[in-house]
């Protein structure tokens, strides 16, 4: 099929892929995550002077001396309230208990108010958690249910229109109840739809139910009659930018209202103090601009009650989603994109801005579908769209990954892939034909050695002796990795790295901050040996110590060799230190791992680890007398 083939399979081939992991549920979380994006981002809606919370607050706590309040103060407040002739009252308040003084005087209240709706739980009853509602009301038939339903990540994304028990009576939520009560007194009653007489027809909006695989859901929990939640704003813990108008317990109680605050509205009473457990995750808590705290319920109900009132009024059609058809499209189409990226722009670079400014065109359209009602894709084309663009541009890089992988061949598979990419980066200060140049450094370099080997070696097979080195060997080769270190090579037993090539070090701090990266190299050595011993302990395999001599200073870094073979390696004084260091009085016992440094690694890692100075000593081959020091691993 040639290069075009295999490009023209990347788009479907992606598209696919992604396609059937949105099937299998794998992007619901994200895109869940993403809807609540949306809410954030999306401009406030203004507060809606239909719904009246009573919230009790802290303060309110504090001022009533007790919760739940007493019967007497529950009378006092839905008298008051009741005063001021709302079209609808609900008691988000759980009351199937009394709560004396005043029993009496709450249930002569709860008789004498035929537009007050109390609560009960529904849909825990088959888990055994079960709340009943007040007995008056319920003999009233003045009660609804206050069940919210949670999504996988337990947040509330979606409200109840109906429950239904388990043995089999249709119970109304509360939001929906109190909201049939605020449309009766405009001329508004349930309806079945005409085009869809399963569905329930409110005024000028049908509820269409939502199914298990509503936009961004996989096969979620149905029961019920579910729509989704719009949510007209973050939670009133900022009052200012509250969607609701919210008074306190208190301020009722004193008059500290205005006379006409609850007329014809529908009024919600129910707890918003942190302190008490009602409250949940909603798509303005938590996301990836919201705040990590949660949302009173009683403010849940009223963001439903308010959606239901505001869509049978004034026709605003719940949130619609593509069916399954138009998905699959839109994904194909943004993997399209993404391989076209990857083919036609001329380098990498200019692949990650195109792929980039295509990213923002994919979300700006969810985003701006999400204005307009709908709830479109975003995680899955997201994915197909970057995925294809990077499938195509590695595939139009191979040659010049064979040029890197050809220059990584000469510094051997012991690089970390920030120093293999900064190799890369300046290859041509680098490399001089065909070799590396010869370059003067200040580096730091570790030699590391185990105590007692060749004891170890009389002992073992051959076979066994070369599995235990090498189990040794990839355990310190990945410590020296995970601190940007450079293995120059391992002789015999011993491991030889260095840090602070090949890319130089150009200033104090840099020279510094290799020095520091080699000592904490070595105690994590010592960590991960004292693993291995354990590890070899309970496989009758020997145990072992081991020797660290680091030493900072001025060295050579260069290729050795010819044009048929060459190895990158560092030459110098500053290696015959760390080797020296390493090897000093092999008599000092100082446990599994014994760690020198040289002075003048010492100058460059003041007070960053524990440590002591051995003393001025002469090392062996040298001259000169210097002083040594001891880390000591935690």
């Amino acid at each position: 099929m040639g290069e075009w083939g295999g490009v023209l399979l990347v788009a479907p081939g992606v598209a696919l892929l992604v396609g059937g992991m949105q099937w299998a549920g794998f992007w619901q979380l994200w895109e869940l995550q993403m809807l609540d994006t949306w809410y954030e981002l999306r401009p406030l809606q203004g507060k809606d002077n239909r719904t009246v919370i009573v919230g009790v607050d802290e303060e309110d706590i504090r001022t009533l001396g007790q919760w739940p309040a007493s019967d007497a103060t529950m009378a006092e407040l839905l008298t008051k309230i009741s005063a001021q002739k709302p079209r609808a009252i609900g008691l988000d308040i759980y009351r199937d208990l009394k709560v004396n003084p005043g029993h009496e005087e709450l249930v002569k209240v709860f008789k004498n108010t035929p537009n007050l709706i109390g609560i009960k739980t529904v849909g825990e009853a088959e888990r055994g958690f079960q709340v009943n509602p007040p007995p008056v009301l319920a003999e009233l038939g003045q009660v609804a249910a206050n069940d919210l339903v949670l999504d996988p990540d337990s947040k509330v994304r979606r409200g109840l229109l109906f429950l239904e028990t388990p043995d089999g009576e249709v119970v109304e939520s509360l939001a929906l109840r109190l909201a049939l009560m605020y449309l009766e007194a405009e001329g508004v009653t349930p309806q079945n739809s005409e085009e869809h007489p399963e569905y329930l027809q409110l005024g000028k909006t049908t509820f269409f139910r939502l199914g298990e695989n509503f936009g961004g859901y996989v096969r979620t929990y149905a029961g019920g009659y579910q729509i989704p939640i719009n949510f007209q704003g973050p939670s009133c813990r900022d009052i200012k930018l509250c969607p609701f108008v919210m008074v306190s317990v208190r301020d009722v109680l004193s008059g500290r209202i205005p006379g006409d605050l609850m007329r014809d509205v529908v009024v919600l009473i129910g707890a918003v103090a942190p302190s008490l457990p009602d409250v949940f995750l909603t798509p303005y808590d938590g996301g990836f601009f919201g705040a990590p705290e949660r949302t009173p319920g009683v403010e849940i109900h009223a963001h439903l009650t308010t959606q239901i009132i505001t869509a049978a009024l004034e026709g605003h059609s719940l949130m619609q989603v593509w069916d399954d058809r138009w998905e699959w499209l839109w994904i194909f189409a943004w993997s399209s994109v993404g391989a076209a990226m990857g083919w036609f722009c001329p380098s990498a670079q200019q692949t990650a801005l195109g792929t980039l400014l295509a990213v923002g065109v994919c979300g700006g359209s969810a985003y701006g579908a999400f204005l307009q009602g709908w709830w479109i894709p975003a995680v899955p084309p997201l994915v197909a769209l970057v995925g294809a663009s990077v499938t195509v541009t590695g595939y139009q890089v191979q040659r010049e990954r064979r040029e890197r992988d050809a220059l990584m061949n000469l510094f051997g598979r012991h690089v970390t892939p920030k120093i293999a990419a900064a190799i890369w980066r300046d290859r041509e200060q680098l490399m001089e034909s065909g070799q590396v140049t010869p370059l003067e450094v200040t580096a730091t370099v570790l030699f590391s050695d185990l105590q007692g080997f060749s004891t170890i070696a009389e002992t073992l097979e051959p076979k066994v002796l070369i599995s235990w080195l090498n189990e040794y060997f990839k355990a310190m080769a990945q410590v020296v990795l995970d601190h940007d270190g450079v293995i120059d090579k391992y002789i015999g037993d011993a491991v030889m790295a260095v840090f602070g090539v090949p890319i130089p070090a150009t200033t104090e701090a840099e020279i510094a901050r290799d020095a520091i990266a080699a000592v904490n190299c070595a105690i994590s050595m010592a960590n991960k040996l004292r693993n291995l011993n354990r590890d070899w302990e309970t496989r009758g395999l020997p145990t072992v110590a081991m020797r660290v001599g680091i030493a900072t200073g001025k060295l050579v870094a260069g290729s050795l060799g010819s044009e048929q073979r060459s190895d990158y390696t560092i030459i110098g004084d500053t290696v015959n230190i760390a080797s020296r260091l390493e090897s000093y009085d092999k008599t000092f016992d100082a446990g599994i791992c014994r760690i020198l440094i040289s002075e003048a690694t010492y100058k460059y890692i003041p007070n960053q680890f524990t440590s002591n100075c051995i003393g001025t000593v002469v090392l062996k081959g040298r001259q000169q007398a210097s002083k040594i020091y001891q880390i000591y691993p935690d």
